[in-house]
């Protein structure tokens, strides 16, 4: 296993992947629908979000899509609509799949909630 990282700026240990990661993630459950088009029929899949920032969020859904599968994706609480794509090949969850969904450019209204700056560092224990 790979050791944590130091990060200079921030003073604190990095868990792995978190070095790569464009914006602060929240942990909040939002029922989502994604709207896909396959085969010239349109699709809509409910799914909810996992955890949420302002580049896309983590879905849970109880069926995978393919990487690169353009969408829109539609936040229920508010019936925004936004254009998004699978980044990757989604994992196997006990509520199904875990798809990771990025929007086409940040967009950091769309969940309607506070993120935390990016200066932000969680209180040590």
């Amino acid at each position: 296993m790979t050791p944590p990282k130091e990060q200079s700026n921030r003073g604190g240990v990095l868990l792995p992947g978190e070095e790569r990661r464009r914006s602060h993630r929240v942990i909040v459950r939002v029922p989502v629908t994604l709207v896909v088009t396959q085969n010239s029929h349109t699709v809509r899949i409910s799914a909810h979000t996992v955890s949420e920032n302002i580049h896309g969020a983590m879905v849970g859904c109880h069926r995978t899509l393919e990487p690169v599968t353009k969408m829109d994706r539609v936040n229920e609480r508010t019936e925004q609509k936004i254009d998004s794509r699978v980044t990757r090949t989604p994992r196997e969850s006990s509520e199904g799949y875990l798809i990771p969904v990025e929007f086409t450019s940040p967009s950091p209204n769309f969940w309607q909630i506070s993120f935390p700056p990016t200066n932000w560092k969680a209180p040590e224990n």
